[in-house]
């Protein structure tokens, strides 16, 4: 006898009972829960590059671009686990009180160094090397020569190293001199007066660099880095505490303009043996 088809109503069981599909795992879901856990184990906290980075060693079958979208706006949504300290940074919420904590929180290397304050290192120290670093690392500058002190004879300072780019005899296509400026600071309570300088410099030179320290602070670097982006000054950041090994590094790179040769012959006529001898 055939079986009676189902019809409306008939509570019968199917002879093949219908499976329930599985739910595929939400992989944007974990890299995001991994990249909470990879940031309550640095209490310093991680920009987004280097999450991704890290993220991706776990991830391999999701590309950098993937997990970089997974992660993007991790503050905004997981705001209970993560925050933004700073532009760019993310950082555990957990270490959000230690941030805000007196000096007796925090790791001795960092209580120690926060004690420090400024480097006892003469500024000066840095004149010479940093303008070994333009030429030879950098290669900005065909001769570059310290300063500082009162050189130009004139209240709108005297830059801390000075150096020009001049043409090859083997380059085939020689360009015009190019005249290039840095003001070094150490103290960091001046850095808003050194980038003031150094915006000065532009009247008589093409280019124009500021130079700071890395325990400046990661609020007023972003400042700074934004202002150099806006106003074409080169920003270097070194290690103020070791003459002996500086580590410059390049921040923002200068944009070349015209100065007013006017002010440029001025000036330059001062140092015109050491620089053009």
């Amino acid at each position: 006898m055939s079986r009676v088809p189902y019809a409306h109503g008939d509570t019968s069981t199917s002879t093949t009972p219908q499976q329930v599909p599985k739910r595929r795992p939400n992989d944007r879901a974990r890299v995001r829960t991994d990249a909470v856990l990879l940031l309550e184990h640095k209490p310093e906290g991680m920009t987004f590059t280097q999450l991704v980075v890290k993220l991706r060693l776990g991830h391999i079958t999701r590309s950098i671009k993937s997990i970089g979208n997974d992660i993007t706006g991790l503050d905004r949504k997981v705001p209970e686990k993560v925050y933004k300290p700073t532009r760019g940074l993310y950082r555990h919420t957990k270490f959000k009180e230690q941030a805000q904590a007196p000096d007796s929180a925090l790791e001795p290397s960092l209580r120690a160094r926060k004690q420090q304050r400024e480097p006892k290192v003469p500024e000066e120290k840095y004149y010479g090397l940093f303008a070994a670093w333009l030429t030879d690392e950098l290669e900005e500058v065909t001769h570059a020569i310290p300063l500082g002190g009162n050189t130009f004879r004139d209240r709108w300072g005297t830059p801390d190293v000075l150096g020009k780019y001049e043409g090859r005899r083997s380059d085939v296509v020689k360009g015009m001199t190019c005249i290039v400026a840095a003001e070094v600071k150490t103290d960091t309570t001046n850095l808003l007066t050194g980038f003031g300088q150094a915006c000065a410099y532009r009247l008589f030179s093409h280019k124009s660099y500021l130079v700071i320290p890395e325990h400046t602070s990661t609020d007023e670097r972003d400042r700074l880095e934004a202002l150099c982006h806006m106003y074409g000054i080169g920003l270097v950041m070194f290690d103020a505490f070791s003459p002996a090994k500086p580590n410059f590094r390049l921040l923002a790179r200068p944009v070349k303009h015209e100065p007013d040769l006017s002010y440029t012959n001025r000036y330059i006529r001062h140092v015109e043996g050491r620089l053009f001898g």
